[in-house]
């Protein structure tokens, strides 16, 4: 099975981020150990810069003005054409509902889109799940989020969200 940036990021947060000693681990011997794993090396360096520029756009947020909205809560969200081929319908309206639904905020709903564009891979639900999971851990204010969406991917019943 060929193994993707995906792979090595869900690796990492059901393993190792979670871990409340490293939030971003990236040294050498986790490196070695992913790659003694059988993940690619080109694979966990890109998971690695994920990482990373998901720390950064924390920073960035942070420092943003909060009196200064970096989206207007009046807008709608028309997705593009790029994050069309990345995310099928089922991830998208799974985005739109967390949207409705309160779960994330606009901004979230932002990190998390630049997060999959920076991917540059075509998501599955699952995939996507976790990739929401990553982005609101690493955000502070984000634990209830972060709760419901750990429910949703580890809940056995996986009952219908659009039902």
């Amino acid at each position: 099975m060929k193994q993707n940036v995906v792979d090595v990021l869900m690796f990492l947060f059901e393993n190792i981020i979670t871990d409340e000693s490293q939030i971003f681990p990236e040294n050498e011997q986790m490196f070695d150990h992913l790659e003694n794993l059988g993940f690619p090396q080109h694979e966990i360096l890109l998971a690695f810069d994920w990482l990373e520029d998901l720390a950064n756009i924390h920073t960035d947020l942070l420092s943003s003005s909060e009196n200064s909205p970096i989206i207007s809560t009046q807008s709608v969200r028309i997705f593009s054409e790029l994050e069309k081929m990345l995310l099928d319908p089922q991830c998208i309206s799974f985005l739109i509902h967390l949207e409705q639904s309160q779960v994330i905020s606009d901004v979230s709903r932002e990190v998390i889109l630049d997060r999959v564009i920076a991917l540059d891979v075509e998501l599955e639900l699952e995939q996507l799940k976790w990739i929401i999971m990553i982005v609101l851990y690493s955000q502070p204010g984000e634990e209830n989020a972060y709760a419901w969406m750990e429910n949703q991917l580890f809940d056995t019943n996986e009952s219908n969200y659009l039902n």
